[in-house]
């Protein structure tokens, strides 16, 4: 959530005529995330978060802004998006599609206890099942074939053992991972600052702009590299089973799931090490933005190889098939 696009607040009165929001009050910038910028606004009629898509397709902004007034409607705690005086939730500002939603209330936890990580791993398998009657389903972009993508765009700037580590991961993951899943809208990006608690009540789950069809496996996987790991890059057990316990608990997981489980943790370990690569070495413009290190997920998905005891008998079944 950061920006890119500076809005003024001449800008923002502006578009606020078109909605029954009141006059504003203040608009702030939100210096957090690294795809859209964000702004907290202030009206005289209550707190709204402003959200300028800056990398989403103009194409794909209406799944996304979709998703989030299905799943508010059926109970899951995410922004509800706000229509116009039209009728329309999406209206452009500063040249660009644009969304007001509710501000919801709460703050993220950095260091998430046993009842945080099940609270998420529950509301993550709630999320999984709302989301099967969505009627407009969209892919998830930031597969393995992006992560292949994106590859070819940052070797030349990597060391050569970044390089080795990314080409043999990715190699890995064309070759082993399962394609016959569970699938479904998945959130994509469930990291502990896109959730809020007050105390140990979730009251919000933000951020659904990488959401699309894709594993429910590798949802979870990405859920828990972020919740459950320490910092050596290792799973922490105590939290990590908490998290999918609560979740089984919800939606069972299948038998094939559990046989992947190792592979997906490392996909989804894949996928944020490759993103964040290429925002560090081909980063984008703007103000307030927060680039993170690459370094964290180097880590992780190193542990996750090591952890990986199936590793050799995984990639001899797929070489044979």
């Amino acid at each position: 959530m950061s920006v890119f696009t500076p809005l003024s607040a001449e800008q923002a009165a502006t578009w606020l005529e078109d909605y029954a929001l009141g006059t504003l009050v203040a608009l702030e910038g939100i210096a957090e995330g690294v795809q859209n910028s964000n702004f907290f606004l202030t009206t005289t009629h209550g707190q709204y978060v402003l959200t300028v898509f800056e990398q989403v397709a103009r194409a794909a902004v209406p799944f996304h802004v979709d998703l989030m007034a299905h799943l508010a409607a059926h109970g899951i705690p995410c922004p509800q998006p706000v229509a116009n005086l039209a009728g329309a939730y999406v209206k452009e500002i500063a040249g660009k599609p644009a969304v007001v939603v509710s501000r919801l209330p709460g703050r993220s936890e950095s260091a998430p206890n046993l009842a945080q990580c099940a609270a998420i791993g529950t509301l993550l398998a709630e999320l999984h099942l709302a989301a099967q009657s969505f009627p407009a389903p969209l892919a998830h972009h930031r597969d393995t074939a992006w992560c292949a993508q994106v590859a070819a765009q940052i070797v030349p700037h990597l060391g050569a053992d970044d390089a080795r580590l990314l080409r043999d991961e990715l190699q890995h993951q064309q070759r082993c991972r399962p394609d016959d899943l569970p699938r479904g809208v998945i959130h994509a990006d469930l990291f502990r600052d896109n959730v809020l608690f007050v105390g140990d009540r979730l009251t919000g789950v933000l951020d659904f702009y990488f959401a699309g069809v894709d594993d429910l496996l590798f949802d979870l996987a990405v859920t828990v590299n972020d919740w459950c790991s320490t910092a050596d890059g290792a799973l922490d057990d105590a939290r990590s089973e908490a998290l999918i316990a609560a979740y089984d608990a919800r939606r069972p997981l299948a038998r094939g799931e559990r046989a992947a489980w190792p592979t997906l943790l490392r996909a989804a370990a894949l996928r944020f090490w490759t993103s964040r690569l290429l925002d560090h070495h081909l980063p984008r413009s703007g103000k307030l933005i927060v680039r993170r290190q690459p370094d964290t997920y180097r880590t992780i998905l190193r542990a996750r190889r090591a952890a990986d005891t199936g590793h050799a008998r995984l990639a001899s079944r797929c070489q044979a098939g």
